[in-house]
């Protein structure tokens, strides 16, 4: 590809990189690992970074999982990670809404159970995980039951979502006081054999259609993740990069906070998808066009083990 962008990272130029750093940003999904299994020798890689004196961090739009659950997944499959080095988006919502919006108030949830668990870590009431059938005629759909304690609603992923949860969150949201967040706007997960399913963006938009509101949301590309880690470990921006697998969300998340940017070719976004994006005369789209690429994660190891 022409110009200074989207340069192949190979031989010298690895080593260049990773002297350059002293963070490394992570994604998961389609980047450290697909579905349940580890991406090849990635495990090696994230390890070998670490007794390099490089710190790891690992950034992850999916709101499935608390943090202690991630490190434990990741673990399981050879990874030396710590809790504390995981900031997924069911913990970062937490924190933005005890910290940023200075909640007061119980969430209405559409999302996990491990969502659940990270408000109520930070001290945030919830409702709302499980399932919610419908029940009787459009008027009592329109009068729906509400708590009136709830003072926001947060949209993740929810494996139970349904025209009722739908509705009441609706309902919630033409008060004009109810704030309104989101963990993501991923349209699709990837998963293993080129395989994907809907991802939290499909449900987020269905949410903000019927509310004819905008959700704030805390994950990629917004900055909020980054400012989260930088708070809690102070790291300096100029001597970051980040790893994605996914132009519209970790690319544009490392533009966005000024960070370098990796692009990996084993998740959901291809070269020409770069192309496409740094040929379209868009500075919008300039933005998702990556520093670098490779193929894998893999493709660090020679510089780590050399």
């Amino acid at each position: 590809m022409s110009g200074s962008k989207c340069t192949r990272l190979h031989g010298a130029l690895v080593r260049q990189l990773l002297d350059s750093v002293d963070s490394v940003l992570f994604d998961c999904d389609g980047v450290i690992w697909r579905g349940d299994q580890a991406i090849p020798d990635a495990p090696r890689v994230i390890n070998l970074l670490k007794e390099n004196g490089k710190r790891v961090f690992f950034l992850t739009n999916n709101s499935s999982k608390t943090r202690k659950m991630y490190a434990e997944k990741m673990t399981a499959l050879g990874f030396n990670v710590t809790e504390d080095e995981v900031f997924g988006t069911a913990y970062c919502s937490a924190v933005y809404l005890k910290k940023v919006c200075q909640l007061q108030g119980k969430v209405y949830l559409l999302g996990s159970d491990a969502m659940k668990q990270e408000l109520e870590a930070v001290g945030i009431q919830q409702t709302g995980v499980g399932p919610d059938p419908v029940f009787g005629k459009q008027s009592d759909w329109a009068n729906v039951p509400l708590d009136p304690e709830v003072k926001a609603v947060l949209v993740g992923f929810d494996e139970n979502f349904s025209y009722m949860k739908l509705n009441r969150a609706m309902q919630y949201l033409t008060r004009p006081d109810c704030l309104f967040v989101g963990t993501n706007r991923d349209s699709r997960l990837p998963l293993e054999e080129g395989k994907a399913v809907p991802g939290t963006g499909c449900l987020l938009h269905s949410v903000e259609m019927a509310a004819q509101r905008q959700a704030q949301t805390v994950g990629k590309p917004n900055h909020f993740m980054f400012d989260c880690l930088s708070a809690q470990f102070g790291v300096d921006r100029r001597r970051c990069v980040m790893v994605g697998d996914r132009l519209d969300t970790d690319i544009k998340f490392g533009h966005n906070c000024g960070l370098k940017t990796l692009l990996t070719l084993t998740g959901v976004s291809t070269l020409e998808d770069v192309e496409t994006h740094h040929s379209s005369g868009s500075v919008e789209r300039q933005a998702m066009v990556p520093d670098y690429y490779v193929d894998s994660i893999a493709d660090l190891l020679p510089a780590l083990q050399g």
